[in-house]
């Protein structure tokens, strides 16, 4: 075997320099299909990665339990609305086991302003458990104590976007900003987020101690929110957390026996999934449109490879007479076959790479050429050119000597 790969390579290397215009055309299709696959999977990989360190930063085990209007509070309860408060949020950390944290959430927008300078911001009351939830350390000053949670003394922590717009280059830890028409202290300046996974910039953000929030800028009744965030103890204890927040609410609300939750409980985890298999849809739909372009380049090596043999029928017929046997033909043939997809292989993925990098730097996403899939796709190139090189050698193969050397 050894000896007919001796003889086969530098006749295959021959036959490709004779035509290099021909084998350059014909590896071009293994050199698209096999940088289609790579940036594919990169591509996923890296908008897989990105959705994930996005979803991060809304914090991790993560639940949000809403208000919700349901038919029995339409029409057995008249009058009724769904309602959760902050006193809902306090039993919740008091009596369920595996919730770590819960904070309450009031929201609104509103004008921020500061030495004539103005911007529109999103205010959030809530309580100190909001940053440890939401994994959002201070990037300067302090929270706010316990006690003005109760109080609502005027005090806020904002958002680096901002603090960038308001105040430039001055530290704003102590300043009076205007949030609506009510003044409010800087105590503290939160770090960076970025934009979350839906798009919203989350450094514009103000917060505050939900009672100064309904008392200067979202007026509601006593202790009402708009949803409550709440945190599991760890990934295992999300599904525990969700019965106990529905058992314990239902007890709270005197919701009896057979009426809906006026209430809904939704983990980070469910949103977790769905992007996940929503991303490996995508992906597995974009590798199959690569896989077929791979297809299609092996088609067009058969193609010339039959072609080739057609030609080169006389030279076939000269080899035979002087002592090749099929076995040497088939070899010669499917070499060079095989040699037309591993330089298409190779071109495609010195190709990925470079369009990987390029990708990368203009979506800004962490996208990385994968080993595993440049292994993979060579790999299948060079099975590419095995099987559709199989034909045409068979053929030539197959010739009768005498027959070929007829041959004009």
């Amino acid at each position: 075997m050894l000896r007919v790969l001796i003889t086969a390579i530098p006749l295959a290397f021959a036959s490709i320099a004779q035509w290099p215009l021909r084998a350059a055309l014909t590896a071009f299709g293994i050199l698209i299909g096999v940088a289609a696959v790579v940036v594919t999977v990169a591509l996923g990989e890296g908008t897989e990665l990105a959705v994930r360190q996005k979803l991060e930063t809304l914090g991790q085990n993560t639940l949000g339990v809403f208000p919700q209007q349901t038919p029995a509070s339409g029409v057995g309860r008249e009058g009724y609305q769904p309602r959760l408060t902050e006193a809902d949020g306090l039993a919740i950390a008091r009596e369920a086991p595996s919730v770590l944290h819960v904070a309450p959430i009031l929201a609104s927008r509103g004008e921020a302003s500061f030495g004539g300078y103005s911007l529109t911001a999103d205010f959030v009351g809530t309580h100190r458990a909001f940053t440890s939830i939401r994994n959002w350390p201070l990037a300067s000053g302090e929270l706010w104590p316990e006690r003005s949670e109760s109080t609502g003394s005027r005090e806020c922590l904002i958002g680096v976007g901002i603090a960038r717009e308001l105040f430039g280059d001055e530290d704003p830890i102590g300043r009076v900003v205007r949030l609506g028409q009510h003044p409010f202290r800087v105590i503290g300046v939160l770090a960076e987020k970025g934009t979350g996974p839906f798009g919203q910039e989350q450094d514009n953000v103000v917060v505050m101690p939900a009672a100064a929030m309904r008392a200067k800028l979202r007026p509601t009744p006593p202790g009402r929110v708009d949803q409550l965030l709440v945190q599991a103890r760890d990934a295992g204890a999300i599904d525990g957390a969700q019965r106990e927040i529905g058992a314990l609410l239902r007890q709270r609300h005197g919701l009896w026996e057979g009426v809906e939750d006026d209430f809904a409980v939704r983990s980070d985890q469910s949103f977790r999934e769905t992007q996940g298999r929503i991303i490996g849809v995508l992906r597995a739909l974009l590798t199959s449109i690569a896989a077929i372009s791979l297809l299609v380049g092996g088609i067009g090596i058969m193609n010339i490879m039959l072609v080739s043999v057609s030609e080169r029928t006389r030279d076939i017929g000269v080899r035979m007479a002087i002592g090749a046997t099929r076995w040497d033909i088939l070899v010669q043939f499917l070499t060079e076959s095989v040699l037309l997809s591993v330089f298409g292989g190779m071109l495609g993925a010195a190709l990925s790479v470079a369009a990987i990098t390029g990708l990368a730097e203009a979506l800004s996403l962490p996208m990385v050429p994968s080993l595993e899939a440049l292994g993979v796709a060579l790999g299948v190139s060079s099975a590419i050119g095995v099987g559709f090189g199989i034909v045409p050698s068979w053929r030539a193969a197959s010739l009768d000597p005498i027959v070929a050397l007829g041959r004009e």
